[in-house]
């Protein structure tokens, strides 16, 4: 815990200065927020999963003043509920429902809705800044040091999603959260960071450059992250190469710029890459944030994570599985039961 004194904090600053910071130093500034979103049904929608849900295949179109831009997306809801219903918005790797990272008739079961989209529908995971939205937002490709990279691309195109879900007369307007894995966790966090209408943003195994503290992390570095996923983040990020200890933040920082809404760190005890304890330490300094601006931040367990020991009392939540790099129905069970002691609240 000795690496908790040695953090940097956002104490006194508001959330609009700690983004500010954020998107100068790592994400990079995000394009203004849609004018407005308009959708189209694809595919007409049909009763599924033995007739208990809706599902349909849409696509969204994005007007704003880069132009239009549009991407599909999956929406899956439960049928016969009699009242509206909480939902995911969930950034996935495939274009597809059900998913080995989306267990759709079990959060169907458990009264959810789903929202779910391709990250690479928007724009292409490398170093490519010419297709998809990011062809539109910087025309020729080309970004200055400041602009966002890829993460903050997706990150937007999940909050737009998130204008549309916010309409519909099933979905429970207030409950909506937003999940993802890995390089989709860390795009989760930024969603949560940029978007206060989300109930809650769920990490999922994010590591570095989403839940876990870059300095001491004992996994992926900023070196290493940098050199194989520059295009995740703004250019200025480099300048923390080897540097971490000069940072003028750290990852508790984008948790703490969640507030005023839920944040949620998943860890997997064989994902040493990603450095559960760095992402359990980042939810105890971030929680300083939260109990600074009158919330229940993050109640921990000791100074280390616990196997299948979930930590579901504050509006910073946790737990660590076993196993390795993976988004799990042991992972969105948690997710739910974390959620449904929070509506309880």
């Amino acid at each position: 815990m000795e690496l908790l004194n040695r953090l940097p904090y956002p104490t006194g600053l508001s959330k609009e200065e700690i983004l500010d910071l954020l998107f100068r130093e790592e994400y990079g500034y995000l394009p203004k927020k849609p004018d407005s979103v308009t959708v189209k049904v694809e595919n007409p929608g049909i009763h599924h999963f033995a007739g208990k849900g809706y599902l349909a295949r849409l696509s969204l179109t994005i007007h704003a003043e880069f132009g239009e831009f549009t991407f599909p997306f999956y929406y899956v809801y439960p049928l016969n509920t009699g009242k509206k219903v909480p939902a995911f918005i969930h950034i996935n790797f495939r274009d597809g429902i059900s998913d080995r990272y989306q267990p759709a008739e079990e959060i169907l079961d458990r009264g959810y809705a789903l929202f779910t989209f391709c990250y690479e529908n928007v724009t292409s995971d490398n170093s490519d800044f010419t297709n998809g939205l990011a062809g539109l937002v910087y025309p020729g490709g080309k970004r200055s040091p400041d602009s966002c990279g890829k993460l903050g691309l997706w990150a937007y195109a999940a909050s737009a999603l998130l204008d549309y879900a916010v309409t519909l007369p099933e979905i429970d307007a207030d409950k909506i959260s937003v999940v993802g894995h890995s390089r989709l966790g860390k795009t989760a966090l930024l969603a949560g960071a940029i978007d206060e209408r989300f109930y809650c943003a769920f990490s999922n195994d994010s590591g570095c450059g989403g839940a876990a503290l870059a300095r001491e992390n004992t996994g992926e570095t900023v070196r290493a992250i940098t050199k194989n996923f520059p295009f995740w983040f703004c250019e200025n990020y480099q300048k923390y190469i080897d540097n971490e200890e000069n940072m003028p933040f750290d990852q508790h920082w984008l948790i703490s710029a969640n507030l005023p809404h839920r944040a949620y760190v998943a860890s997997a005890e064989g994902d040493t890459w990603a450095c559960p304890q760095n992402e359990y330490l980042s939810c105890v300094a971030a929680s300083k944030y939260y109990e600074e601006n009158g919330k229940t931040g993050f109640i921990p367990d000791g100074d280390t994570p616990k196997l299948r020991n979930p930590l579901h009392e504050g509006m910073i939540g946790h737990h660590m599985r076993p196993g390795l790099h993976f988004l799990s129905r042991e992972d969105w069970n948690y997710y739910i039961d974390y959620l449904e002691k929070q509506f309880s609240k």
